[in-house]
C-alpha cells in the first residue's frame, strides 16, 4: 500500500472514528490529527474510542454517523462508515466478537456530478493538433490515447515503452513532489496498455526530441531542458515534470488555442474508457486496460474479456480518425 493511502486511512480512523473530534475548521482538525496538538480553547466531541466492542450497538453507530455528517460533511461520514464496517468485520474474524448490524437509512453523500468528457470528434481535433506540435503534443494527447492517470503518465519511463510488442507497461507513479514510487495506485493498476498506430508514431517522434537524463533516455515526460537546433535533443532536462507545471504549460494551452471545452487530465481517462465502451469493447477488457480491479468499477456489471488488447487500440484509431 502506498504510504499516502495508509496515511489517509489513519486520518479517518483516528480523527473520525476513534476521536475525540475537534470542533473547528477542516484544517484545524487535520492539524490536530497530524500533530496531536489542540488549538487554544479547543472543544471536543467524544466518538467511539472509549466504547468496547461488545458494548457497541447499531444505535450508537447511527448517532456517531450523524455527528460526523454534521461536523465534517456527508462524504467524510460515508467514508468513515465504510472503514468502520471493515474494522468491525476484521475484529469479528480475528477476535470472535459479534459485530453490530450497520444502521440503514443513513444520510448519503450528495450525488457527485459526472466528469465532463470530450466527444470523439473533439479528441480527434486535439490529437490531430498534437501530431503537428512536436514539442508539446504528446503531453496532452497521451492520456486520451492510453487512458492513464496523471501520476502514471508523469511517472512513465522509456524502459517501459515496448515498441517491439506495442505495449506500454505501467509499473510506477510519480508523487506530487516529483519522486517516483515503484508501485501503482492499486494492484490492478500494474498493467500493460496496447499502443495504437497514432500513439506509437507520436512516441517514436518524441523519443528523438525527449530531454535526456545525462546522455540516456529516462522519463517519457520529463521537465524541459534547453532547446538546441534540430535534430539535437534538449540539454539540461530529464528531471521530473511536476503536475502543476504539466497542467499550466502543457495541458491547458491547447484547449484555449483550439477552442475546445476544457477538461482535466483525469477526464481524459474517462473519455478513453467511454470511447472504448462506445466502440463495443467488452467491459472486462476495458477494465483490464484501465487498471480497474473489478469490471463493476468500469460499467457496473461484469463482462468477460475474450479478445486481445490490440482490438482496443484499433478501436481508438477508428474513433479518432477525424
Amino acid at each position: 500500500m502506498k504510504a499516502s493511502t495508509l496515511k489517509g486511512y489513519k486520518v479517518v480512523a483516528i480523527g473520525a472514528i476513534r476521536g475525540p473530534l475537534l470542533i473547528g475548521t477542516r484544517q484545524e482538525r487535520a492539524d490536530y490529527t497530524a500533530t496531536g496538538i489542540a488549538p487554544e480553547g479547543a472543544r471536543f466531541i467524544k466518538l467511539l474510542g472509549d466504547i468496547k466492542l461488545p458494548d457497541l450497538n447499531t444505535a450508537t453507530i447511527r448517532q456517531w454517523h450523524r455527528t460526523i455528517a454534521e461536523q465534517c460533511g456527508n462524504y467524510t461520514a460515508t467514508r468513515a462508515k465504510s472503514l468502520l464496517k471493515s474494522i468491525l468485520a476484521l475484529a469479528e474474524e480475528d477476535f470472535g466478537t459479534r459485530a453490530p448490524s450497520m444502521p440503514t437509512g443513513l444520510a448519503k453523500a450528495r450525488h457527485k456530478p459526472k466528469k465532463a468528457i470530450l466527444t470523439p470528434e473533439h479528441i480527434a481535433k486535439l490529437v490531430a493538433a498534437a501530431k503537428e506540435d512536436p514539442e508539446h503534443g504528446i503531453f496532452y494527447a497521451f492520456a486520451f490515447l492510453a487512458g492513464t492517470r496523471p501520476s502514471e503518465q508523469l511517472g512513465l519511463l522509456w524502459s517501459e515503452v515496448d515498441f517491439d510488442k506495442n505495449v506500454i507497461r505501467i509499473r510506477r507513479i510519480q508523487e506530487r513532489d516529483g519522486t517516483l514510487t515503484e508501485m501503482t495506485k492499486t494492484e490492478a493498476g500494474t498493467r500493460d496498455i496496447p499502443m495504437g498506430v497514432k500513439l506509437r508514431e507520436m512516441l517514436l517522434s518524441w523519443r528523438v526530441r525527449c530531454p535526456r537524463k545525462g546522455k540516456e533516455l529516462h522519463r517519457v515526460f520529463p521537465g524541459p531542458g534547453r532547446l538546441q537546433p534540430w535534430p539535437k535533443p534538449r540539454l539540461g532536462g530529464g528531471g521530473p515534470m511536476l503536475y502543476q507545471n504539466f497542467r499550466k504549460r502543457y495541458w491547458e494551452p491547447p484547449f484555449k488555442r483550439l477552442g475546445l471545452p476544457y477538461v482535466t487530465p483525469h477526464s481524459a481517462r474517462h473519455s478513453f474508457i467511454s470511447t472504448l465502451q462506445a466502440e463495443g469493447i467488452e467491459v472486462g477488457l476495458v477494465a483490464q486496460i484501465a487498471g480497474h480491479a473489478n469490471p463493476t468499477v468500469t460499467l457496473g456489471h461484469y463482462t468477460q474479456a475474450v479478445r486481445d488488447g490490440s482490438v482496443a487500440a484499433e478501436a481508438l484509431d477508428r474513433a479518432y480518425a477525424g
